[in-house]
């Protein structure tokens, strides 16, 4: 038995040094391309017809803050052209409806495209609005996003440069990074994902990806590449791929950025997890095959390999913390000394991550030597995450298909406001929970038993799944409990309403 467990193991961490050396792969490209100049580009002399789409699912808190901000970029009123594609089944509607009246009157060309279905979720929308578009390019922005008024000046060169960039991507921005811990950990993570994974794989000549809102595109290239499919959940994804086997160019520009709202609440973070973990996955699966097909370069397919099936490592980040335990008394017995000494090669991998994220906030933030400290909580989050994206690889992976959850947004930007008492908040508790507790407790077990064996290597892993596996079940079930809370007042205060309307009547 003890065979197993620790082949199983070896075989686990074997590939989470694989992917986890990435991070070495970046960090030299990094470097070798850290001084490589952008080409200045003339400022923008053509304006040619933009679309602007702001896909809208439910956001009653929020449509107002992009409507006005997307109409407050600078560019010729009648080259511009918004589309609200509204999927909305509340107020939100009403609230659309005015505000598109409101800025109509003003002059600007602003269209308020209500779907009474939401077929093909966010795909399904943009692919409508694009039927109807009479821009040349298509900017797409979320809901939880504030475009900057320089937006289109600062992109649209790059477009009137080369015939052949088909969509030009910016850095997201944090519009409330230090609300919270959970925001914090959230901001390192994207940040490493734009400053080294974009950049660097766009710098170098391998695939990147639209991420789904901040960018703009040329409606030719959209077209070309087989137009939005809603087959996988990240729509955005997918058609990048497309768009560069096609022979499109993409650009992502590190130093324009388009501010964004980080969820704020643990269950929402966790359904935008699921829904980016399983997307990835299902797209991998489309993928993949055409990327091996193509006439790429090698080195080009393996980059795209790992691009694609990074969230793979998510099963084998929870085998290993369930294997940690039973490897203590294995360890403790003896007679595995020469694997486990292999075994100890495997930490560089995570001296890769930290190099990763460090050099990403170096790069954007003059106090990175504060933020760096947040590392080992980012490492214990992505371990709680596990049970969360491995249910979604598995999904992913058995071709089991699920609704698009959106995430949902209430205008957070600062310490002073709050989600509590507001619509949209998940209240239900996902059997996953549970489990992240079990493994909280069992992990918390590992360590105490290191102790006891004077294992001592083995007791910062195991306090890293505690914690991580602790703080995810720990705050999933607060905020639901919150959440539920305000739902049930408000179904009193319904309540005493209609009890009321019939007295009266």
């Amino acid at each position: 038995m003890a065979d197993y467990v620790v082949i199983t193991y070896f075989i686990s961490l074997s590939l989470l040094f694989m992917f986890g050396s990435s991070g070495f792969v970046m960090i030299y490209q990094y470097f070798k391309h850290k001084n490589k100049k952008e080409e200045k580009l003339p400022e923008l002399k053509e304006f040619p017809v933009v679309t602007v789409q702001l896909p809208l699912y439910n956001e009653r808190y929020v449509a107002e803050r992009v409507i006005e901000a997307t109409c407050n970029i600078a560019y010729i009123p009648e080259n511009l052209e918004i589309q609200v594609l509204d999927d909305s089944t509340d107020d939100t509607v009403e609230v659309v409806a005015e505000l598109v009246k409101k800025y109509k009157a003003k002059g600007f060309d602003i269209k308020h495209i209500h779907r009474t279905n939401r077929t093909g979720y966010k795909a399904g929308a943009l692919k409508e609005g694009l039927a109807v578009a009479r821009g040349e390019f298509i900017a797409i922005f979320d809901a939880d996003f504030i475009p900057k008024p320089d937006f289109l000046l600062k992109t649209l060169p790059y477009f009137m440069a080369d015939p052949k960039i088909g969509m030009v991507q910016t850095r997201w921005e944090h519009l409330n990074s230090d609300y919270s811990m959970l925001t914090r950990v959230q901001a390192m993570a994207l940040d490493g994902h734009f400053v080294i994974e974009q950049n660097v794989r766009n710098k170098a000549g391998f695939f990147i990806n639209f991420n789904g809102t901040g960018g703009i595109w040329r409606k030719e290239c959209i077209i070309d590449a087989g137009n939005w499919e809603a087959d996988t959940l990240t729509e955005d994804l997918d058609l990048s791929y497309r768009a560069q086997l096609k022979g499109w160019k993409f650009k992502f520009l590190n130093d324009v950025t388009s501010p964004a709202e980080l969820p704020s609440e643990i269950n929402a973070l966790k359904s935008q997890q699921f829904r980016w973990t399983k997307g990835a996955i299902e797209t991998a699966r489309k993928i993949l095959p055409k990327v091996w097909k193509s006439d790429l370069p090698l080195g080009k397919k393996i980059h795209s390999t790992f691009h694609l099936t990074s969230n793979i490592v998510f099963p084998f980040i929870l085998l290993a913390g369930i294997l940690n335990v039973p490897l203590i008394f294995i360890k403790h017995q003896g007679g595995y000394e020469h694997y486990f000494a292999v075994m100890a090669i495997f930490v560089f991998a995570f001296v890769g991550s930290f190099l990763f994220y460090l050099y990403s906030q170096k790069d954007i933030y003059p106090d990175w030597h504060k933020r760096i400290f947040l590392f080992p909580l980012f490492m214990a989050g992505s371990m709680g995450f596990a049970v969360n994206n491995t249910r979604a690889v598995i999904e992913g992976l058995l071709k089991k298909k699920s609704e698009f959850v959106r995430t949902p947004k209430y205008r957070i930007t600062s310490k002073k406001e709050s989600w509590t008492g507001k619509k949209y908040t998940p209240s239900k508790i996902h059997y996953t929970v549970f489990i992240e507790g079990l493994l909280a407790i069992y992990c918390f077990s590992g360590v105490m038993i290191s102790f006891y064996y004077l294992e001592i290597a083995a007791v910062p892993f195991q306090l890293l799944f505690t914690m991580g596996y602790g703080l995810v079940s720990y705050l999933s079930l607060k905020h639901a409990w919150l959440a539920r809370k305000y739902n049930l007042s408000m179904k009193k205060i319904e309540s005493v309403q209609n009890e009321f309307t019939k007295i009266k009547s």
